[in-house]
């Protein structure tokens, strides 16, 4: 039997952004998808684990940035004839690019660049992450109280994927401090502002590359051909901004998230400290339980389609919860609960089908290392002082921890992701004296 739901959509407000996980579960608890209104616009909210892998590889939802612009307009009162027709280079950047695009450019495009993503590549950035890892401890050792996200958890993956693609270590942390400002952005004058900006750096980054090219992953996209097809250089701008944001802001807060769940659960984090074999099972719990994804990029209906027994019309928005999925009782048993020996695998926090995260071995290895190494350092890791409000990072699909400064002291563990503070801040202790 069809399951449907209500014809007037929930409107999902602030209550959704601190914390979405009890909203997911009592729409996922009604329905498979759930019609709400999300920022401002109508939509269908795949919730299920069953329905959103069958959603995420559904060819009747595109990845199309113009009908979704077109369908935007619409649902705005704007008439479509009235947009400016030539967009920015920062507009363009914003869209034009695999998360945006179905086959056959996500195919070329994806075909491109995944040579530099396989198992073996990045294994072989491990030495490269691991001395990484151990300058940036020995940058904050001693200091008893550290902001975990900005003296670690931000600079490790900004600097693992500058360093691949080839941005200058000079220019790191203002590109850093663009994708921070861009994830938070909510007007879109203030967006394509900030995006104009890292599209002019690119493009000149792009320029100096191109003159003297150097062992790096721009260097190698500016010679790359597919059946003699070089990159257009909007889509060479729009590959390298993907790359840096993909690659920085979700890694940061998965490791942010990741360190937050253990500190929260204290046998957890013993067990890991007792049995590092663990560590790697560990990475997949942190991933399923708060992911730092957890709504995929929006598609758009083409026809009428049902998706877990729920009717969604044509030319409707539909973005899949990667976060309500992976907390499915259908799927995962006792979801809710975090724990680092589950058999987490079949989770989502990477996606599913062509879209699924091409630097998701990246991710999970810089996490393990990570992670492993705040343990091997430091004995004693615990939450300083909890912030006054509960409230997460306010982001465009991502989903992580503000970081905050913070007094001595000791927060109080909480027994679910879902209440978390804005604080990230931890008291360490060294291994030595």
């Amino acid at each position: 039997m069809a399951e449907e739901t209500s014809r007037t959509p929930e409107v999902l407000g602030e209550d959704f952004i601190r914390d979405p996980y009890p909203v997911y579960a009592r729409l996922r608890e009604r329905a498979a998808v759930a019609h709400v209104v999300l920022g401002g616009a109508p939509m269908w909210l795949v919730l299920r684990h069953e329905a959103a892998r069958a959603a995420l590889t559904d060819p009747r939802l595109h990845k199309d940035p113009e009908r979704c612009a077109r369908l935007a307009a619409r649902h705005a009162g704007v008439d479509p004839v009235e947009q400016p027709a030539e967009k920015s280079p920062g507009q363009r950047m914003l869209v034009e690019h695999m998360l945006g695009m179905d086959p056959p450019h996500h195919t070329r495009l994806r075909k491109l660049v995944a040579k530099a993503f396989t198992a073996r590549q990045i294994q072989a950035l491990r030495p490269r992450i691991e001395h990484t890892v151990g300058a940036l401890l020995d940058g904050i050792a001693g200091q008893g109280e550290v902001d975990l996200l900005k003296a670690f958890a931000f600079p490790l993956p900004l600097t693992v994927i500058s360093e691949m693609i080839g941005v200058p270590q000079a220019d790191q942390a203002a590109f850093g401090a663009w994708s921070n400002a861009l994830t938070v952005a909510v007007q879109p004058q203030e967006m394509h502002g900030i995006a104009d900006r890292m599209a002019e750096y690119l493009t000149g980054l792009i320029a100096a590359k191109r003159a003297a090219p150097a062992d790096d992953l721009i260097s190698g996209l500016i010679q790359a051909r597919d059946h003699e097809d070089r990159l257009s250089e909007n889509e060479l701008v729009s590959m390298v901004f993907q790359l840096l944001v993909a690659g920085y802001e979700t890694t940061a807060h998965l490791i942010g998230n990741g360190m937050l769940a253990l500190l929260r659960h204290p046998d957890q984090l013993a067990a890991l400290r007792a049995d590092r074999s663990l560590l790697r099972g560990a990475v997949e719990e942190i991933s399923r339980y708060d992911n730092s994804l957890h709504l995929n990029t929006l598609s758009v209906t083409s026809e009428p389609v049902r998706i877990g027994g729920v009717r969604i019309p044509a030319d409707a928005f539909v973005i899949v919860s990667l976060g309500a999925a992976n907390h499915d009782p259908e799927r995962f048993e006792d979801p809710e609960r975090f724990d680092i020996r589950r058999e987490a695998g079949g989770h989502l926090a990477f996606g599913h089908g062509i879209h699924h995260c091409m630097g998701a071995p990246l991710a999970r290895l810089q996490t393990e290392i990570a992670v492993g190494a705040l343990l091997d350092r430091f004995p004693r890791i615990e939450l300083a002082v909890a912030a006054p409000a509960e409230l997460r990072r306010e982001m465009n699909l991502t989903r992580g921890l503000e970081s905050l400064p913070g007094g001595r002291g000791r927060g109080r563990p909480a027994p679910h992701p879902a209440q978390p503070t804005q604080v990230c801040v931890l008291l360490l202790t060294n291994n030595t004296p």
